[in-house]
């Protein structure tokens, strides 16, 4: 850690005096500190300016969000910096105790290749809303990469100069970007450490901006559209399998008839609406051709065993449909729909 430049970026959205303070400390341990403000009202600026005696201070005219300043903040890092070097993001609240910060920032000097977390434990006196939200978004990301991050929300991350480029190619602007930049790890297969953290909330979290409609929408909005394009194409699928199992008596054929439908809608539906998808048509329509194909064969599989079984009909269909959904999600979103990356170059 001693031979790399060490870079703390904090962005910050309407800041009380403990940002300058945070700074300061940074400044005193080696940091060359970024803070990026994020379109703070007016009232804030005797705050960036005790800040600049120990920081350089980047400005958005507007709110643009933290991810936006994140990005604003690297891009000026990358552009001025030269390898190796280090960077740690704090929140500019004061919730990432000092100590805190040393301990991940040696363990990304450490390992170069990897993205490392300040993971908290989440004991204690926590608000309920951040216990519970961390909850969701864990399971969600889960389900979602097939990979497992105890503190998916926590803002003190670090990593090497390696892996800027990649940030700055991820998508989203404001809460979304850092379990975007979560998932995008997950589909390079980049590691992810954790480093546990202290868990501290001041003032019951007053000082944060999020807000949980709207910024868990953001968060979410890949799953729910995943869902939602799931449930229409489950809709038709059920319909046209029991009318044909019924008029026919066949199951495994009914199946494959409803199945060969619906798959046709959803396939149209997760690629314009849930993925929004630039890989070629023709190769992605392939690629879900043969996930379709596999997905089938374990379903009917499934179903005829459930239905041998003794269990009704109608119930097989439900749990089958529900025990491979996850499956379906996790192969569409990292290998049939992936994004393709952008290429960072240098202003």
């Amino acid at each position: 850690m001693t031979n790399r430049q060490l870079f703390a970026l904090i962005p910050a959205y309407e800041p009380d005096a403990r940002l300058t303070a945070l700074a300061e400390q940074l400044a005193r341990r080696a940091f060359t500190v970024v803070i990026v403000d994020d379109g703070s009202s007016a009232s804030c600026a005797p705050v960036f300016a005790a800040a600049e005696r120990c920081a350089t201070v980047l400005h958005h005219a507007e709110n643009r969000g933290k991810g936006a300043a994140l990005k604003t903040g690297l891009a000026s890092i990358a552009s001025q910096a030269c390898a190796p070097y280090t960077v740690v993001t704090v929140d500019a609240d004061g919730q990432h105790r000092l100590g805190d910060v040393l301990r991940v920032v040696t363990e990304a000097s450490a390992h170069t290749d990897s993205l490392v977390l300040g993971s908290r434990g989440f004991q204690g006196d926590v608000p309920l809303r951040s216990r519970l939200g961390n909850a969701v978004t864990r399971l969600v990301y889960r389900l979602c990469s097939g990979a497992r991050v105890y503190d998916t929300q926590t803002g003190l991350r670090a990593f090497s100069d390696a892996l800027v480029p990649e940030l700055l190619a991820v998508e989203g602007a404001r809460y979304e970007y850092e379990m975007n930049v979560l998932m995008d790890c997950a589909r390079r297969k980049r590691p992810i450490r954790e480093v546990r953290i202290e868990t501290v909330y001041l003032d019951g979290n007053a000082s944060s901006h999020f807000d949980a409609l709207r910024d868990s929408w953001r968060i979410y909005r890949s799953i729910l559209r995943f869902s939602a394009a799931s449930l229409c194409g489950f809709a038709i699928d059920y319909v046209l399998f029991c009318a044909l199992s019924g008029a026919t008596g066949l199951i495994a054929a009914s199946n494959v008839a409803a199945r060969l439908v619906s798959a046709v809608v959803n396939y149209s539906l997760n690629r314009r609406m849930v993925f929004r998808s630039d890989a070629p048509m023709r190769r992605s329509a392939v690629q879900y051709a043969l996930l379709a194909a596999v997905i089938l064969l374990c379903n009917t599989a499934l179903l005829e065993l459930l239905s041998r079984a003794g269990l009704a009909l109608w119930l097989a269909k439900l749990f089958t449909e529900l025990t491979l959904f996850s499956l379906s999600y996790l192969v569409q979103s990292k290998w049939i729909f992936r994004k393709e990356q952008k290429q960072y170059e240098k202003a």
